[in-house]
């Protein structure tokens, strides 16, 4: 389990992250959604050890992360423009963690081939990332991030670039893999609808602030305030219309 306790990020007199406590069960995907300029990245950033916390913690398996490196976290990063290895084919590019933790050979290939198979590009091993589509490349880099074999899996606005039919469906497809494979995922969107179509809980932040968590379906169903509605897209309840 992600634990989020009492987490605030500064930058200079602005606070992007203001007093956030969540946690992400095992196995289960969290979204943060929020417009733009909400912290939600910054909170992302903070639970990868990217940004340093001006208060709170962050603790994983009921150990406090506090000085542990990225490199140590056992957490994977997914970005939302793939930043795939130009130079290396896309055997090379999922194959990488693994050749980082000492896995050699055939286990490799196999592995690889596995992976591919689980995003819906298997035969694309030999492929170069400047060929790949921008659906495709961003399979490349989610088969990559599980090779990793991560603890935590952190998606940064995952599917962003993408075109609104491609999105739908990579969304759709994205929530299968992180199923299939048990992964403990959080996932940072501006998009209601891919925090719909992926997680199993949504949080909801603005301006810094958490301001509602829960199952996805029963934060659709009911909107904390006006606001919150608002942004989800849903009819705005009587009862959170009134001043």
């Amino acid at each position: 389990m992600l634990s989020i306790s009492h987490v605030s990020v500064r930058f200079g007199a602005t606070r992007a992250v203001d007093d956030v406590t969540l946690e992400v069960p095992s196995g289960t995907v969290m979204a943060i959604l929020g417009p733009s300029g909400c912290g939600k990245s910054s909170l992302l950033r903070a639970v990868a050890g990217l940004e340093p916390l001006a208060s709170g913690s962050v603790s994983f398996d009921g150990a406090d992360l506090a000085g542990v490196p990225t490199h140590r976290r056992g957490f994977a990063m997914m970005f939302q423009d793939g930043q795939l290895f130009s130079h290396l084919d896309v055997a090379g590019n999922v194959g990488y963690a693994l050749a980082r933790k000492g896995i050699r050979g055939a286990l490799v290939r196999t592995e690889v081939d596995r992976l591919l198979e689980l995003v819906g590009l298997a035969g694309y091993a030999a492929r170069r990332p400047a060929t790949l589509s921008g659906g495709e490349g961003q399979r490349v880099a989610l088969a990559r991030a599980l090779a990793a074999r991560p603890r935590l899996l952190l998606l940064d606005e995952p599917l962003s670039a993408l075109d609104r039919s491609l999105r739908e469906r990579l969304a759709t497809d994205l929530r299968h893999v992180l199923t299939e494979t048990r992964t403990t995922a959080m996932m940072v969107t501006h998009d209601h609808g891919d925090a719909f179509a992926v997680a199993d809980r949504t949080a909801i932040m603005r301006a810094g602030r958490l301001v509602q968590q829960g199952a996805t379906a029963q934060v659709w169903a009911q909107p904390v305030d006006a606001d919150t509605a608002r942004f989800l897209g849903v009819a705005v309840a009587p009862e959170l219309a009134q001043p």
